[in-house]
């Protein structure tokens, strides 16, 4: 039986929340590899205009609204995805890296510049 998506029954909010701080963890330029897997995000994204820039991918600024809202970091650091000092840090556990988040394409999408 394959994994089941969303196993923690993380909201909406959560899981774009969740899927910005993957992305982010894919890349060198945002992110720091820890000793025990763990990645702490170095940086991020700054909206302008209606979207922003995550790795090669854009997100739209009104899917991004959990990066600023201290329940979202508190309930994802709950459930041991993240390690978290609002607003400051955030460092996305290798469970977090591993979190089935579903399918991504509704939030992330291909750069046009």
């Amino acid at each position: 039986m394959p994994p089941k998506v969303n196993p923690l029954k993380l909201n909406p909010l959560q899981l774009k929340t969740l899927v910005l701080f993957q992305e982010l963890a894919r890349y060198p330029e945002t992110s720091q590899v820890q000793d025990n897997g763990d990645k702490l995000l170095t940086t991020l994204p700054r909206p302008h205009g209606n979207h922003f820039h995550v790795g090669n991918k854009v997100a739209m600024t009104k899917d991004a609204s959990g990066l600023t809202n201290p329940a979202v970091w508190v309930a994802l650091e709950r459930k041991g995805l993240i390690r978290a000092v609002f607003p400051h840090a955030v460092t996305l556990t290798v469970d977090g890296q591993n979190y089935d988040v579903g399918p991504t394409g509704a939030i992330l999408h291909g750069s046009d510049h």
